[in-house]
């Protein structure tokens, strides 16, 4: 098994697409939140969803310790340039991640043509962590922002599997600062919820002072994970997002 293998999950593949889509999922997901939005944008596009350790096929590793680690990590998987344009879609932690990804990548052939970064605050609207959560308070934070999995955690048996995860991952949040002074060079655009209390509009906004590049802020109706609200809308403004800008 390569290390791409290891970290990178191809649900639809589609070797005639026009561009490549990386995503980042967020904080206690895994590849497979990806999995319907690949089959939207196939075979335009093709889609690859990043697997963090200690989750799903991956459950027997320890998490990662932070977001600059797995960061460190996912630029050495993601080095090798692509054969087509690539574009890093990542939400909530997710985003933050492919951010630190892109900027790691800045200045080689394998560095995203843009960045799609969703339900995030950008880094220099960081605010303090609360106070670290037991678990019950924890699992009732994430269930409250709702989401594909919030009702899956009600299971014993999935929350057993699931809660180490989701642990790592908000610790990692509560310890990550961005690297600083490096900003990214690309196209960069953010998505918001107009009701999303963990990513206001405004924070998400403020995205656009860390790239050099065009900045574009989309907001759209919806919490926290709005995104799986319209799906086959949101999947072909993402494939328009990715197509390949013409050059003259």
């Amino acid at each position: 098994m390569t290390a791409a293998d290891l970290w990178l999950r191809r649900y639809h593949a589609a070797p005639s697409a026009s561009a490549e889509l990386v995503c980042f999922p967020h904080a206690g997901g895994a590849a497979a939140y990806w999995r319907p939005l690949s089959a939207l944008l196939a075979p335009g596009v093709e889609t690859l969803a990043v697997q963090y350790p200690g989750r799903q096929d991956r459950h027997r590793e320890p998490p990662a310790a932070g977001l600059h680690e797995l960061a460190d990590r996912l630029a050495v998987v993601l080095a090798r340039p692509a054969a087509r344009p690539r574009v890093f879609l990542g939400h909530s932690m997710g985003a933050s991640l492919a951010y630190e990804v892109a900027a790691r990548l800045e200045g080689t052939t394998a560095a995203p043509a843009r960045l799609i970064l969703s339900g995030r605050r950008a880094p220099s609207r960081w605010r303090p962590s609360p106070e670290p959560l037991d678990d019950a308070a924890l699992v009732a934070r994430v269930r409250a922002l709702g989401g594909t999995d919030a009702d899956r955690l009600a299971d014993p048996d999935v929350l057993e599997l699931v809660l180490p995860a989701l642990r790592a991952d908000h610790r990692a949040l509560a310890g990550y600062r961005d690297t600083p002074g490096t900003p990214v060079s690309c196209p960069v655009t953010a998505f918001a919820g107009d009701r999303d209390e963990e990513a206001p509009a405004a924070d998400v906004a403020a995205w656009r002072h860390h790239t050099t590049g065009g900045f574009d802020l989309r907001v759209f109706p919806g919490g926290h994970f709005f995104l799986a609200d319209d799906a086959p809308g949101k999947a072909r403004l993402i494939a328009e997002l990715a197509r390949p800008v013409p050059t003259r």
